[in-house]
């Protein structure tokens, strides 16, 4: 299952990469033809906002597999194992819930705007709530997958904590730790 969550991890951070080159390129590229040219590519400024609000959408999905979703967990990171793992838990059902509102208006709204049509590119509006159906889809598998490790005992107790405090904490909390290679009391600067 690991190798197989892997190996769709990667091809989403591939789907991502060639999302983000083809955004690049047309925004790119219609900035070069407009300023150089007096022209432009007409479809431009429409593609690259669904491909960026795609992008995020399943940026947010492999953050959330990765844990790196920022947020506080002063008070989580405090408790003893059993009181993160209820906290754990509650969040994860809070998320599912949340999840399943994003998914039920997301297919309310696919299905409303099917008929009508983007104004340059002529397809159909319900591609950019498409995004918002995938990610509550992989969220919702990544959550009740992590559930049922969570309830079956396979969690370990650094892994009891679903969010990062910050990037300079994490760093910071990386070079302050006593590193495990040396005796007890003595800290290597820089390590």
């Amino acid at each position: 299952m690991k190798r197989w969550m892997a190996r769709a991890a990667a091809g989403v951070e591939a789907l991502i990469a060639v999302l983000l080159a083809a955004m690049v390129v047309l925004v790119f590229g219609n900035v070069v033809l407009r300023y150089g040219f007096n022209g432009g590519i007409t479809f431009s400024e429409e593609v690259s906002r669904w491909l960026f609000i795609w992008i995020t959408f399943l940026g947010a999905l492999l953050a959330l597999r990765e844990h790196a979703h920022l947020g506080v967990d002063a008070l989580v990171g405090r408790l003893p194992p059993a009181g993160r793992k209820a906290c754990l838990g509650i969040t994860h059902v809070l998320m599912l819930y949340v999840l399943w509102l994003l998914f039920q208006g997301s297919v309310a709204q696919a299905k409303i705007n099917w008929d009508v049509a983007a104004p340059v590119t002529g397809l159909p509006m319900a591609v950019v709530y498409a995004a918002a159906i995938v990610f509550a889809l992989g969220a919702a598998f990544l959550l009740v997958l992590e559930l049922v490790q969570l309830v079956t005992g396979r969690l370990a107790d650094d892994q009891l904590v679903a969010v990062r405090e910050s990037e300079e904490a994490a760093m910071l909390a990386q070079v302050l730790a006593p590193r495990q290679d040396l005796p007890a009391g003595k800290l290597e600067r820089g390590a």
